[in-house]
């Protein structure tokens, strides 16, 4: 019974919304999945989803040299009506540019804010205000 209610614990945790996670560090990622585990299972849930956030916070660290490196790039902002959110995709209209040093990372200014993006899905990982 107790491994069923881990396994499914930690099944939800991993279902849990990216956008959750997208901008968490380790200690938010840890946070927010001892929170969500401890709503759904109490005490077991809570150190569950909290090993899992812990981890996929982990995971989604960006480098400061990746925040460093686009803070000095000069390019020009784009307006979108969309709202940019971290965890949701850019339009099409936006033009993602390779942070320099850092191919696996894109980024773009989009209404005056620079934010680092997932190339291949357009979701916004992190927003630099």
């Amino acid at each position: 019974m107790k491994n069923r209610l881990a396994i499914s614990l930690i099944a939800a945790s991993l279902l849990a919304s990216g956008a959750a996670f997208a901008q968490s560090t380790t200690r938010e990622g840890a946070a927010n999945g001892a929170a969500a585990g401890g709503a759904a299972a109490g005490p077991v849930g809570e150190a569950v989803g909290g090993t899992v956030g812990a981890a996929v916070g982990l995971g989604l660290e960006i480098p400061n040299a990746v925040i460093t490196s686009i803070q000095g790039e000069r390019a020009p902002s784009v307006t979108v009506r969309e709202r940019v959110v971290v965890g949701e995709p850019l339009p099409p209209s936006v033009e993602l540019r390779t942070v320099p040093s850092h191919t696996e990372y894109r980024y773009a200014v989009v209404n005056d804010r620079r934010v680092i993006v997932e190339p291949r899905t357009r979701r916004v990982i992190r927003i630099i205000d």
